[in-house]
């Protein structure tokens, strides 16, 4: 297939573009900057243009762009910037691909677990009703931005993606070194869940939406056995061959990340029921197995 990749540099799009290249489809990449490269097509987002001639033949595009949650203490300006990111962005796209002529067979769309907000221990399928909490509403004005797409008549699945574990991304990265100094423990009270995926079942499941006709609207993107904090810190310190006895206070959390410590202390068990039922199988379903993977161990 011809497809049209927006956020290709980021954690997913990177894993994801040298996938579709083993596999041997055509990628294209949306840039901000000037085209370097005749694979580059330019848009602008702030300023809302895009360079639609380019997107002829194109037969599915992927969004994955929108700033970083953890990328700096949240304030009203970052705030908006991650609203704006993703729901701007996002509206441009499905707006030019519902006026192309010959319109792209699939649109699929980065979402997140945000979406759920803090849940508890429910489980949670793509039937569950929204959460409450900033991350929830820009989550679901995120995902009614691709209506243009999907009243056009061009397939749109919203990929609600969970807590993905990667080689290069921060987690399991970023808790690498307390764990080495003996100071790994959990967040909180710890029974918060953690609906986390490996980055290969992030490509992988990209590619089968892009084949599964039947799948449309909301997809939940986690492993099916999502764990809580502790169980979580319970496996990564057997994969360290560390103990994980310390426990950092919600309050600390709090008062060193502000308000961005709800993602970290907030609960979503996620169940990819969508996907399952397509026939997706996941290749790393257990967390621990998972975290070997990627440290290699």
């Amino acid at each position: 297939m011809k497809i049209l990749i927006a956020g290709s540099s980021g954690l997913i799009g990177s894993a994801l573009v040298g996938r579709l290249k083993q596999e041997r489809h055509e990628v294209s990449r949306l840039v901000r900057h000037a085209p370097v490269s005749v694979d580059e097509v330019h848009w602008d987002p702030a300023a809302r243009t895009i360079d639609t001639a380019r997107l002829e033949g194109i037969e599915a595009v992927i969004h994955l762009g929108g700033a970083s949650i953890a990328g700096k203490r949240w304030n009203n300006a970052y705030k908006r910037e991650i609203r704006d990111s993703r729901v701007n962005s996002t509206r441009l796209l499905s707006e030019a691909l519902a006026r192309m002529p010959q319109k792209p067979e699939a649109f699929l769309c980065a979402s997140a677990l945000g979406y759920y907000g803090e849940r508890g221990d429910e489980v949670l399928t793509e039937n569950s009703p929204k959460g409450h909490g900033f991350l929830s509403d820009v989550t679901a004005e995120w995902e009614a931005a691709t209506t243009p797409a999907s009243e056009a008549g061009i397939r749109v699945c919203n990929m609600r993606i969970g807590v993905v574990l990667s080689e290069t991304g921060e987690l399991p990265r970023g808790m690498l070194l307390p764990f080495k100094l003996g100071l790994g423990g959990k967040l909180g009270n710890g029974r918060q869940y953690m609906s986390w995926i490996h980055i290969d079942d992030v490509a992988r499941a990209f590619i089968h939406a892009l084949d599964a006709a039947s799948l449309t609207g909301s997809i939940n993107l986690s492993a099916p056995n999502p764990v809580t904090n502790a169980e979580f810190t319970r496996a990564l310190a057997r994969v360290l061959s560390r103990p994980a006895l310390f426990t950092v206070p919600g309050f600390a959390l709090r008062i060193a990340m502000g308000e961005i410590a709800e993602f970290a202390l907030g609960s979503a068990r996620l169940y990819p029921l969508r996907i399952t039922e397509s026939g997706f199988k996941f290749k790393w379903d257990d967390v621990e197995s998972a975290l070997r993977d990627i440290l290699d161990k």
